[in-house]
């Protein structure tokens, strides 16, 4: 037996034993659920615990009749958005703001659920209590275009600040922003899961913004879950069943976080366990029901086009790149 199958086995064993079988035995066919007008699916395999449920979700994927499951390393934010643009990937989970910004500028992106609320956390030095207080200050971001980059700008905007001008911004990858705030190179950094967890861990700096807890940003999902235009309109069956499949994922890693954090270090997804148990505890993954995905694409469209990343309404964003359609059948089918 290979070391795949064996892990996949072993997984299945597990599923069962914890109870949860039910979520990944075969799809229930509805009149609905058709014959799959294909049976692969490329996903975006990203560097972050906090889109664990598209790790997840490859059994359940599986289990919906997918026979040819593809992860393709890509980077996150804008550099995976361009890769769903272009047909690269089929599906992949992403910040609004990077996904926004493609669909501004024509790109073939259609957003297509909502998948968790908060998981970027803004660390300080002693004496910035706040967003406002960074103005002046050095803020430190993967690269212009980030994910943190953008997050960072819409929040500054937000509260008055001109981003451009009124930040000072640091930009590395080596090292990376996390350790030049350790070694107090800069004065604030936005950290993703695991960064905040290892430098709560470290004991270093002060969470002055947490997105899963302050509003407004605490009111919207954070992480979407988007496809090829051309996947989601030529193939609806599928494009159903690889947002159940995520979905289903997303319930198990809120009630089956020990689980989850196993699988996707056995996976080589993410290295530290006990990083990847903290983050699965900390996000609302069940809350998918309760949010709305347009009202998001609005918020941010709104706070994107205030600090100049897009031209267009919020309304032309979800007319050119939204469908909601299978989530809104989702969440019929899928009462918690």
């Amino acid at each position: 037996m290979t070391q795949i199958a064996h892990s996949r086995r072993r997984f299945l064993a597990t599923l069962t034993a914890a109870g949860a079988a039910g979520l990944i035995g075969p799809p229930r066919l509805k009149a609905q659920d058709e014959r799959l007008e294909t049976t692969t699916v490329r996903i975006g395999k990203i560097a972050g615990i906090c889109i664990s449920p598209q790790y997840f979700a490859e059994e359940l994927l599986r289990a919906e009749g997918f026979t040819d499951v593809q992860y393709v390393t890509t980077e996150p934010g804008t550099v995976s958005a361009l890769a769903l643009a272009r047909g690269e990937i089929d599906f992949t989970t992403n910040f609004s703001p990077p996904l926004i910004i493609a669909i501004d500028a024509g790109e073939p992106i259609t957003i297509v659920a909502g998948q968790h609320v908060g998981c970027f956390e803004l660390f300080a030095r002693e004496g910035i209590r706040s967003i406002p207080d960074l103005k002046g200050k050095t803020v430190g971001v993967q690269a212009l275009g980030s994910s943190q980059y953008t997050f960072m700008s819409g929040m500054a905007s937000y509260v008055g600040l001109v981003p451009a001008s009124d930040i000072r911004w640091v930009t590395s990858s080596s090292p990376k922003p996390m350790e030049l705030f350790a070694e107090g190179k800069i004065d604030a950094f936005l950290g993703l899961p695991p960064e905040p967890q290892e430098l709560r861990a470290r004991n270093i700096g002060r969470v002055i913004f947490n997105s899963a807890v302050d509003r407004p940003w605490s009111q919207y999902f954070c992480c979407m879950v988007a496809g090829h235009r051309d996947y989601v309109r030529k193939y609806p069956v599928a494009t159903k069943r690889v947002l159940r499949a995520i979905i289903k994922a997303a319930d198990l890693c809120a009630s089956q976080p020990e689980l989850v954090a196993q699988r996707i270090v056995d996976s080589g997804f993410t290295l530290r366990y006990d990083y990847a148990l903290q983050t699965l505890k900390e996000i609302s993954y069940a809350k998918w029901r309760e949010y709305d995905a347009e009202d998001t694409i609005r918020f941010y469209s709104l706070r994107l086009r205030e600090s100049g990343f897009i031209k267009a309404n919020p309304n032309k964003i979800l007319a050119d790149g939204t469908d909601w359609r299978f989530f809104n059948e989702l969440k019929r089918e899928l009462k918690g």
